[in-house]
Order: structure tokens, then sequence, then C-alpha cells
């Protein structure tokens, strides 16, 4: 199993990240995709003793976003034989000791695993009231508009079988901030793979600063839109499993 994890000046969360990843999922590797911190994040990472055999990182040049950064992770995963890939966050949001939550789900036959916030409840912590608001606003947003049957399509906390990864177009999508987790969601769920969710406790970073932005936010609105019209507005998954649409 490869978990990818995007890093834009998270070195103070990666000291306590890696070791709790370490001790709970000792046999993962772990991908590291730097959008060029500032902060010695890549030095921490390069410098780690399990670099190269289990942790590794590939440094890009500038921000370039999170939805490149994810395609770039899936695309070395592609390149390696993971059966099994997983998105998380590096601020301490996701807890690591729920992975093998995911890795069950899989075994029952699951092809996507998502981690949701808002299945059976809420269950995140921290958050300022406005921004619970607006997460769940635009999860009700997304089900309306394209039929997606999602509770939590923002949620970058996910596992994926490796064939569903194979089956979607990489390089055509076009997402790059929260927006990403979307359409990917919405192109597995399109082509008639089993999604799952699960609930998770989210809780907001302690350190650093948040990635949400209002161009972010304009970027999800619209492309919400833009997902569902390229499809035709279907809101079912096509009868026959895994058939890419037209």
């Amino acid at each position: 199993m490869l978990i990818v994890i995007p890093t834009l000046n998270e070195r103070e969360n990666l000291q306590t990240l890696v070791p709790y990843l370490r001790q709970h999922q000792p046999a993962a590797h772990v991908l590291f995709i730097d959008d060029a911190s500032r902060d010695g994040t890549p030095d921490f990472v390069k410098n780690h003793p399990d670099f190269g055999t289990h942790l590794f990182m590939i440094e890009r040049p500038g921000k370039m976003g999170l939805g490149t950064a994810y395609v770039a992770g899936f695309e070395w995963a592609l390149a390696r034989d993971y059966a099994l890939i997983m998105e998380m966050d590096a601020d301490l949001s996701h807890d690591p000791k729920v992975i093998p939550e995911f890795q069950k789900a899989i075994s029952q036959g699951a092809d996507l695993v998502i981690g949701s916030r808002y299945i059976h409840g809420v269950r995140v912590l921290n958050w300022p009231i406005g921004r619970l608001f607006l997460s769940l606003g635009a999860a009700e947003y997304v089900k309306w508009i394209t039929g997606m049957p999602v509770t939590d399509p923002t949620g970058g906390f996910k596992c994926f079988r490796r064939h569903v990864l194979e089956s979607i177009d990489l390089s055509s999508v076009r997402s790059n901030g929260y927006s990403f987790q979307i359409e990917v969601n919405y192109r597995v769920w399109s082509r008639g793979f089993r999604i799952t969710e699960i609930p998770i406790i989210f809780e907001d970073r302690h350190l650093g600063q948040s990635k949400m932005s209002a161009s972010i936010t304009r970027e999800a609105i619209w492309m919400v839109w833009k997902i569902a019209a390229q499809n035709r507005f279907r809101r079912t998954p096509p009868e026959s499993p895994h058939h890419p649409l037209p």
C-alpha cells in the first residue's frame, strides 16, 4: 500500500505524523508531494532513516496545487506495483489508526473507500461553525447537481484499488483544489465502481495554515456544473460496472 500526502510547509506536522504512521502502518510506503516548502519539509523527509525504503518524495518547483499533487502521486504509484493507493492530509486531521478500517472495506468488495466526516452524524472537531456549514452545504450541493450518493464528496482521506485509478485518464483531470476530490469521486462512481464510506473523526489542524481560499471555493462551485454537463447530467451510474462514459 502507498499513502500519498501533499505537503506545503508541513515540517512541524510531519515530526508527529511520520513516527505515528510508521508505528501504526510499518509496512506501508508513504510518498510526499512537496510544493517547494520553505520550512525544511523536504530536508526532514530526506534525512529520515526510512527515506528511500518506506518514505519517498517528489519535489516540485513551486505551489502547483492539490489536484496536480495527487495526480503526480497516483501516476508514481501506478508506475510501480502498489495494489492499494491511499491519500491523506499532512496536517494530522486524518488519524492513521483508522487505516485498517479502509483495508477492511476494500477486502469486503469496495473499489474506493472514503473516510466521511458526515455519515451517521457530524464528526468534525475544532472547525469554525461557518466552515462547517460551508462544507455541509457543499456536500448537499454536489449531491443535488450530480446525483452522486456520497455524504462527504470533498473529503481527502481515501483508499483506491489500483484498477480504479488505472481506469481514469488522470491527465484529463482539470480540478486543482478541493474540487479535485469531487471530480475523481464522480469519475469513479459514474464508471460503476463500488464506493463505500466509513465514518472518521476529523480534527482541524493544530499547526500551520489552512490552504483553503476564495479561489478554491469558486473553482469547486463551477467545477461541479462542468463535471455534470460533460457527462450529460447523468444521475445514475451505467448498468454495466466499470463502463466508461461516452
